[in-house]
């Protein structure tokens, strides 16, 4: 699977300058969904979620960061890259095809990666991605943003990973779920492009995911507080 993320970003530029343009504008953008500090009973975390983007409405390329820093062992817990291409299928959703690769302090994965990304109805932002391997799993999560004011937003998630083999060397079980779920209070202190905030993000496996983790010695469930900012520009 490295060759087909190395190809996947190399062919995407390319790409996006054949694609026919006509009148549209070229977007882009970057933005850090979670840029935090975690701390709970375990070691304390950095942690980040962003992703940047460029093209137009009808064809774009994504790439998305995701990753955790435990700062007592300085050890990159975890770390996944994307690099995605994306064309709307409707009104409210996007396809996307493209390669992720994981590349944590453990053993490296590899994935291709087909998915749907947009606006469910209520208006909950909604990712449902497949990633192909040897080890598959497939992943669903959603956030929604409720105004409490014109600047203090909630901002509830969950986000699910469902192995569909084993994959014992990174405590996955099949058919085992890995569940996160959060649920963070922000101020947007320069408009939409800064927004300091406070939460809590709970972690939990089940099934032999969670066999996996007790027999490591870790406990299948966590809750930590946090503290961070979104960033958009």
């Amino acid at each position: 699977m490295r060759g087909t993320v190395l190809i996947a970003g190399a062919l995407a530029p390319a790409l996006l300058a054949a694609a026919p343009v006509s009148a549209q504008q070229l977007i882009w953008g970057v933005q850090a969904e979670q840029l935090e500090y975690r701390a709970g009973e375990g070691p304390d975390i950095l942690a980040w979620d962003a992703d940047a983007i460029v093209g137009t409405d009808e064809l774009k390329l994504r790439l998305r960061s995701e990753g955790e820093y435990a700062l007592e062992e300085n050890t990159v817990e975890t770390l996944e890259n994307q690099v995605r291409i994306e064309t709307p299928v409707s009104d409210f959703f996007d396809l996307a095809v493209g390669a992720r690769a994981s590349t944590p302090a453990g053993p490296d994965r590899y994935h291709g990666v087909i998915g749907l990304h947009g606006l469910a109805p209520q208006w909950f932002e909604i990712d449902a991605d497949l990633f192909v391997s040897d080890e598959p799993f497939f992943r669903v999560d959603a956030e929604y943003e409720a105004l409490i004011t014109n600047r203090v937003v909630l901002v509830p998630s969950v986000e699910v990973d469902l192995p569909l083999t084993d994959d014992p060397e990174i405590g996955a079980g099949a058919w085992g779920p890995k569940l996160e779920v959060g649920a963070r209070i922000s101020y947007d202190l320069v408009d939409r492009a800064v927004s300091p905030y406070v939460g809590v993000h709970y972690e939990r496996a089940f099934g032999e995911s969670a066999l996996l983790a007790s027999r490591e010695g870790e406990d299948p469930g966590t809750v930590l507080f946090v503290v961070g900012t979104r960033i958009l520009f």
